[in-house]
C-alpha cells in the first residue's frame, strides 16, 4: 500500500521519516519540548503562510484574469476550492500562534512565563516577542477581517453587491497587510535562535 495514495498516508510517511531521523542521529535521552512544538509550530506556520502566498500570487490574480476572459473558472474556484483553502488557512493560523505559544513556554527557562516574556520584549525575547506580537496581529486578521469578508464575497453570508465591494477590499487589504507583516514575523522567529542577518 503506498501512502502517498492518501492524505493521511502523506502526512503519516512524513512523521515516520521524522522519526526515523530523530533515531539515526541520536535521541539524547530525554524529551526535548522545545523542539517538538518549534516542530508543530514550524509545519503549521508552513501551511499558515503557504495560503497566505498562494491566495495573494496565485488564486486572486488567476481570478481576476479568469473574470476577465468571461471564463466559468472563479465560480470552480469560489465554490470548491476557495472555502476548503480558507478552512485551512484559519485553522492552520490558530495553530501555528498555539503551538508559537508552547514554544515560546518550552524556551523560557527563567521563572514566570514564556509568552508573557515574549509580549513583553523582557531580555533576550525582544525579538521573538516582535514575531509574536506581528504573528497574533496576523491571526486577528484572518478571523476579524479575512474571513468574514469572504463569507461575503463566496456566497456564505448574505451581502448586497455594494457590501461585497467592500469586503473584497477589505480582505485584500487585510490579506496583503498580512504578507507584509509575516516577512518580518519570520525574521523574528529564525533570529531568535540563529540570530539577525547583519
Amino acid at each position: 500500500m503506498n501512502p502517498l495514495n492518501s492524505r493521511a498516508g502523506t502526512l503519516g510517511a512524513g512523521v515516520g521519516a521524522a522519526l526515523i531521523a530523530i533515531a539515526v542521529l541520536g535521541p539524547r535521552g530525554s524529551i526535548n519540548l522545545l523542539e517538538i512544538f518549534v516542530l508543530l509550530h514550524v509545519v503549521v506556520g508552513i501551511a499558515w503562510v503557504g495560503i497566505l502566498y498562494y491566495f495573494n500570487g496565485i488564486q486572486i490574480p488567476a481570478v481576476g484574469a479568469a473574470l476577465a476572459d468571461g471564463d466559468p473558472g472563479p465560480a470552480a474556484i469560489n465554490k470548491y476550492i476557495a472555502p476548503r483553502a480558507l478552512f485551512w488557512f484559519r485553522w492552520a493560523a490558530v495553530l501555528t500562534w498555539l503551538t508559537g505559544t508552547m514554544a515560546l513556554e518550552s524556551l523560557h527557562g527563567a521563572p514566570g512565563s514564556g509568552v508573557v516574556a515574549a509580549f513583553t520584549f523582557a531580555d533576550n525575547f525582544e525579538l521573538i516577542g516582535m514575531g509574536a506580537w506581528l504573528g497574533t496581529i496576523m491571526l486577528l486578521n484572518v478571523w476579524i477581517l479575512i474571513w468574514p469578508n469572504q463569507q461575503k464575497i463566496l456566497g456564505m453570508k448574505e451581502a448586497s453587491a455594494e457590501e461585497i465591494i467592500t469586503a473584497k477590499f477589505v480582505a485584500l487589504m487585510a490579506s496583503r497587510t498580512n504578507v507584509v507583516l509575516s516577512i518580518p514575523m519570520l525574521l523574528g522567529m529564525t533570529g531568535q535562535m540563529h540570530g539577525m542577518p547583519f
